[in-house]
């Protein structure tokens, strides 16, 4: 090729960079040709002027894609390289390699115009500095990134309409292999088989992934896994691999593609995080495809459960798992003022409290509601829910436990299937070799007494959970027994007891309530209101305690009917029991209590003697009432001198009273005591 008019002793000046990209580590094994090509600049360059010594070759992006320059070190090397102007050329076999994305190759334009760095592919040279240059190099740059645009659709509307059917090879979970003829079956293992089987029919008991972690703890269990090369291996299970067995929908035999979806975290494209989408939002679900260990209404219901155990209250609006708090509707109880999932308050007593508002606009909270009372009453409820049913729960919970317990063996029995195996593998392995290849031998001799003792250490500890499990089968008491032959009439019996703890009871009260509604309406009541399963709701008012009776909202209606009875001579305890079938009640308790009735009857000076109307008068003597009158003193400060001892004076025996001579040295001396000019005084 001959030289280009554009280049110019200034750019000869300085160096020319080659730049070699191929856009996956497939094509640089394969498309050698177009490696050679490309590597083939260096003589272009050569051509074009510059000498050997002056010609960089940049390929440390081979097998990178360019839709983004984020990751590709040798991109930003050449943009650094032009920046400091020492760059008079860069040469690539076609712009596309240089980038497939606009917005990363504007400015590679933009900066070889300003440092008049020339651009050349296999058609010709180019200046960005001018405006042919720049339309030309610009062109090229948007038909580049059209093209790979291009090439997606078409490659990702081939892998839709496979996929459409149910036949794009995914990666399968573990307990599922494909064939040669891409056929798929169960793992012909019967252990991966049952351990996979267990942790689903586990879960639907237990309804906890942490639950479930701990019953395979427990027992000594171990899960299938793949390893880095696709082996199956057998590991202690965690949390994680729990949670993405229950999650996948290959075992219950439905093909997915298109579960999560890339968010950009930033402008960057390669800076993007996978988010997973929920089962409404996936792009094509093919069910029935593969050998299914759950059907599909499980699989969602497993779904709805992990989602409703996500214990994030106030932001997912979930219930979590029943805790053992003391709060029994917590997760489930909601408020009637804005309709939020409250949460629950220990630090003052058990609470309900609806903070959302507070939280997302700083304004006072809500409502919060004493927890205990709104407990009782739907705990009532339910009971009286509950007491039509006739369940023989006990039977039902021992051939559970029964079936758990099979299940266990089983999983037990395989396990030592599996180990008994490989020591006899190694057995043999070691049986083969000959004794005088002593590195060999060596070697297989210990692994062969690795198997030995990984075979009796499960031996011991089977044996040691089977002795545990006999013990605990007749752990349950005759009164529990009892209670399970007849939930419907003994739960009530055993529910403040000992017997279930508080994590049991909120799993029965899911059981039927869905969730509880509660309004404040009052300071004295809170209307609740109870979504039973399926729809069906029950009302209920229930009282609050409070400090004082003006507090209660029918305290005007209560003191009227007190003064009309006690005008008519009715005894406090009669209009006590009237008042409580009325609908009226104390301020601390659920009913009307007689010194309720007598404080304000006396309150309004309703008198039931004539002592309580006439103060007492003796002859000769003041009592304290009568001398704090006279002086205008406040009664317990008579009380307090008396008892520190700067007024000496011993009660009456006969009237029990503290009384004082009546004369006028008696109020002028009791003056000069609370003036200060007395400091004690004594009356014998």
């Amino acid at each position: 090729m001959s030289k280009s008019e554009l280049v110019t002793t200034q750019h000869l000046a300085r160096k020319a960079i080659i730049y070699i990209r191929q856009s996956s580590p497939h094509q640089v094994l394969t498309n050698q040709e177009s490696l050679h090509l490309q590597y083939a600049l260096k003589q272009r360059a050569q051509e074009l002027g510059w000498q050997k010594e002056d010609i960089e070759i940049i390929d440390t992006d081979l097998g990178l894609s360019g839709s983004a320059a984020v990751h590709r070190a040798g991109f930003k090397e050449i943009l650094a390289k032009v920046t400091l102007g020492e760059v008079g050329i860069i040469l690539s076999y076609d712009v596309p390699r240089l980038s497939r994305n606009c917005s990363d190759f504007y400015p590679l334009l933009d900066i070889c115009a300003y440092k008049n760095s020339l651009i050349a592919d296999c058609d010709g040279v180019y200046d960005p500095s001018t405006a042919n240059g720049r339309l030309l190099l610009g062109l090229k740059g948007q038909i580049s990134e059209m093209e790979l645009y291009t090439i997606r659709i078409r490659l990702r509307a081939g892998l839709l309409n496979k996929a459409s059917r149910g036949e794009l090879a995914l990666k399968l979970p573990i307990g599922l292999t494909r064939n040669e003829n891409a056929i798929v079956y169960k793992d012909a293992n019967l252990q991966v088989q049952h351990n996979i089987d267990l942790i689903f029919k586990t879960f639907l008991q237990l309804k906890s992934a942490s639950k479930v972690l701990r019953f395979f703890n427990q027992q000594n269990l171990f899960i299938p896994r793949h390893d880095n090369f696709g082996d199956l291996v057998w590991k202690k299970p965690s949390v994680a691999a729990i949670l993405s067995t229950l999650q996948n929908p290959a075992y219950a035999g439905a093909f997915v593609y298109g579960r999560s979806k890339s968010i950009r975290k930033s402008l960057s494209p390669a800076d993007s995080v996978q988010k997973r989408l929920p089962i409404q939002e996936w792009k094509i679900v093919v069910k029935d495809k593969y050998p299914s260990y759950i059907d599909w209404q499980t699989f969602e219901k497993i779904q709805l459960m992990l989602k409703d155990n996500h214990a994030e209250y106030d932001r997912n609006k979930t219930r979590g798992i029943p805790r053992p708090g003391k709060a029994l509707l917590h997760g489930i109880v909601y408020c009637g003022e804005c309709s939020h999932k409250m949460v629950v308050q220990y630090k003052t007593g058990t609470r309900y409290l609806c903070n959302f508002l507070r939280q997302q606009y700083g304004v006072p909270v809500c409502q919060y509601i004493p927890a205990d009372p709104v407990d009782l009453y739907v705990v009532e409820a339910f009971f009286q829910a509950l007491s039509p049913l006739e369940l023989d729960l006990y039977s039902q919970a021992i051939a559970a436990k029964k079936e758990t317990d099979n299940k266990i063996s089983r999983a037990h029995a395989q396990e030592l299937e599996r180990l008994r195996y490989q020591v006899a593998l190694a057995q043999r392995q070691f049986n083969k070799v000959d004794p005088e290849n002593r590195l060999v031998a060596s070697e297989l001799e210990r692994r062969w007494e690795e198997s030995l003792r990984a075979l009796k250490t499960a031996e011991e500890n089977i044996a040691a959970q089977e002795r545990q499990t006999s013990v605990v089968c007749f752990s349950l008491t005759a009164e529990l027994k009892a209670a399970f032959s007849d939930i419907g009439q003994k739960l009530p019996q055993i529910w403040d007891k000992d017997i279930l703890p508080q994590q049991t009871k909120k799993a029965l009260l899911r059981a039927l309530i869905d969730k509880v509604v509660i309004h404040r309406i009052s300071r004295d009541k809170v209307k609740t209101r109870i979504v039973w399963k399926g729809g069906l709701t029950t009302t209920l008012l229930v009282p609050l305690n409070v400090g004082s009776f003006t507090e209660l909202s029918g305290f005007d209606e209560m003191e009227k009917i007190i003064l009309q009875l006690s005008s008519e001579n009715t005894s406090d305890e009669e209009i006590a029991k009237y008042l409580t079938e009325k609908g009226h009640r104390s301020p601390m308790q659920s009913y009307v209590l007689i010194n309720t009735v007598r404080t304000i009857r006396l309150k309004h000076r309703f008198f039931l003697n004539r002592s309580q109307s006439h103060p007492r008068i003796i002859a000769g003597f003041l009592t304290i009432p009568q001398l704090a009158q006279a002086l205008n003193f406040p009664r317990h400060w008579f009380y307090d001198r008396i008892n520190n001892g700067s007024i000496i004076i011993s009660k009456d025996p006969s009237t029990g009273l503290f009384l004082f001579p009546d004369n006028p040295a008696t109020l002028e001396q009791l003056q000069a005591l609370k003036n200060g000019s007395l400091y004690n005084l004594h009356f014998s």
